[in-house]
């Protein structure tokens, strides 16, 4: 039997981008950016080099497409969900935060984080594609239900880009670590559950005018 890797699908022409942008994901996860060769996405794809270059002019634009489908994607449907919320800013906050944590958590993530952080200095076009597109969006999400919690009375004043950062860093950092929890004595203690309501009672307390309600840790909001 041969070794070589077996393509994962039939190729479908209309499906073909999709495949590609599937296989690009696990072959940057597994290499890294720079050793990645279109080869081996095209054989991961089932698709030859020459297919790729069809949809995607090169590895850069290839990777940015990845991120799109992925984080961009996953910013865009919180954008959404946060303008459609029916009920208090508040809500909406905690809301976002539980989708937020779903996505870190996600085996989509870590592999990208890694990349981002681990070469896109050599990538500085990327680099600051990934700036834009992904943490300035991502911190204005979250600024702007500062934003409107600061308006209705319900979160003290504050610079809400400012809050963005600050409140969006520690959930990325420990829905990372919550992977390696045997190394961390104090989060081997904890499920991933509870560190993300530790989160949250946190982050409200930071930016809440009043003392936040109390919340039933878990509860799914509306």
């Amino acid at each position: 039997m041969s070794s070589a890797i077996q393509p994962r699908w039939r190729r479908q022409p209309e499906a073909r981008p999709g495949q590609i942008l599937d296989a690009a994901l696990e072959v940057f996860a597994e290499c890294g950016v720079a050793a990645a060769r279109l080869e081996d996405i095209g054989k991961r794809a089932g698709v030859s080099k020459a297919t790729i270059y069809l949809y995607f002019p090169n590895k850069e634009a290839l990777f940015r497409e990845v991120i799109r489908g992925t984080i961009v994607s996953a910013i865009e449907s919180g954008e959404r969900a946060v303008d459609a919320f029916e009920g208090s800013v508040t809500e909406n906050f905690v809301a976002h935060m539980r989708r937020y944590w779903e996505f870190i958590r996600s085996p989509k993530f870590a592999p990208i984080f890694r990349l981002v952080h681990g070469e896109l200095a050599q990538y500085p076009d990327l680099a600051r594609f990934y700036s834009d597109e992904v943490v300035n969006r991502g911190h204005r999400l979250i600024a702007t239900i500062v934003k409107r919690g600061i308006e209705k009375g319900e979160f003290r004043k504050v610079d809400p880009l400012v809050a963005g950062r600050m409140l969006s860093a520690p959930f990325v950092m420990h829905g990372i670590w919550c992977r390696y929890s045997d190394a961390f004595t104090w989060m081997s203690k904890k499920s991933d559950a509870d560190v993300l309501e530790d989160l949250i009672d946190f982050n409200l307390a930071a930016i809440s005018l009043k003392p936040p309600p109390a919340r039933r840790r878990g509860e799914k909001t509306k």
